[in-house]
């Protein structure tokens, strides 16, 4: 189990974790904040609130694992 979808698209058997690309989005936002003058004492803390699941079944077919129906209906993206 990964935390980053790279290791996923590169053979592993899943991986959950933040959407990177939502939490690049939130980082820019910070930086126009302040840019436009804001304090970065003054802004608020945010925790991450969009997780993914990623499954590759080519790899649980490998080591012999069967994935429960009810887990890929969750997954955000099923590799084959």
């Amino acid at each position: 189990m990964y935390f980053q979808r790279f290791f996923v698209n590169d053979g592993g058997l899943l991986s959950y974790g933040i959407d990177s690309v939502h939490e690049h989005r939130l980082a820019a936002s910070y930086v126009d904040r302040v840019l436009k003058g804001e304090k970065p004492a003054d802004l608020p803390v945010q925790a991450s609130i969009k997780y993914e699941l990623r499954i590759n079944l080519k790899t649980a077919k490998t080591l012999g694992l069967d994935v429960p129906p009810t887990l890929l209906a969750r997954a955000d993206e099923v590799i084959e």
